[in-house]
């Protein structure tokens, strides 16, 4: 599971009415890393001291030059080393795309509930390893409490539910994989195997730090079953025998992360590019 580096800090206090709320607090008390504001209706969005929006990065302007510039003397200051341009990209769409998919699947996983963000709606601080939202619409079920609430739309059954996650991760990353695309060199599919990806190593990570782990590979292997275009393949979660009997649960991305081009002795636990063995013995060291 791949996190991205977040500096940690106090939460920030929520609006009490906001049907998300109670998730992202939960968030930030087993992630300190990442710190989710949500704007009240007539507050402006956090703008310059490292804050960028995500309308601005799929814009790929100026400020998505910034952007990819950070990464880069990040990976030059953590390796020594340069990285190439499609490397660099990636890296950066990943520390965006990860505490991203989390703005949806933290509130579906904990409450049932999803959220709807344009990317007009969200904004980011990533040395500081924080979030601004302004939080309008979301899906829930008929018997949530919060179906009351303003911006609610009540959907029938935990399926319907999953197609709002579905839907809604992809309008928000459909505008940022077109604009750092190009950059990656990579297009379609490929993207959107970033995107799978995304999505489920975050909730898993953040599972995993609720004690929640085993019912998170259920739900999300019922969310990505491999047939959910523009999705790539399944959630693809298996389990591997550790040298004295014991499970190692592990999974095959859909895609590369591009880690090896810096480290390729120290390839990902979860890249297809690694075999079972290799994988064993990683995993049961760390166990």
């Amino acid at each position: 599971m791949s996190v991205p580096t977040l500096d940690s800090g106090a939460p920030h206090t929520e609006r009490a009415q906001s049907p998300v709320a109670g998730a992202y607090a939960r968030l930030t008390e087993v992630f300190p890393g990442l710190r989710i504001q949500e704007l009240a209706e007539d507050e402006q969005a956090p703008r310059g001291g490292g804050w960028v929006t995500a309308a601005r990065l799929a814009e790929a302007g100026p400020d998505f030059e910034a952007f990819l510039a950070w990464d880069e003397a990040q990976v030059l200051k953590d390796y020594g080393q340069r990285a190439r341009p499609d490397v660099v990209a990636s890296f950066a769409l990943h520390r965006y795309a990860w505490p991203a998919c989390l703005l949806f699947t933290v509130p579906w996983f904990l409450h049932r509930r999803v959220p709807r963000y344009p990317v007009e709606h969200v904004a980011f601080q990533r040395a500081l390893g924080k979030m601004a939202v302004r939080t309008t619409a979301f899906a829930c079920l008929p018997d949530d409490p919060a179906a009351a609430l303003p911006g609610a739309r009540v959907v029938p059954d935990e399926e319907a539910l999953r197609a709002e996650v579905r839907a809604a991760v992809a309008e928000h990353l459909a505008p940022l994989l077109d604009g750092f695309g190009p950059r990656m060199r990579r297009r379609g599919r490929a993207l959107w195997a970033i995107a799978t990806d995304e999505i489920v190593e975050g909730i898993w990570y953040v599972a995993h730090l609720l004690g929640e782990e085993q019912r998170a590979t259920a739900e999300l292997e019922r969310l990505l079953p491999g047939t959910t275009k523009p999705y790539v393949g399944t959630a693809a979660f298996r389990e591997l025998t550790g040298p004295n009997g014991e499970k190692l649960p592990t999974r095959d991305r859909a895609s590369c992360c591009m880690f090896y081009t810096l480290r390729p002795e120290d390839t990902c636990v979860t890249c297809p590019r690694m075999c079972d063995a290799d994988r064993v013995a990683r995993l049961a060291a760390t166990a």
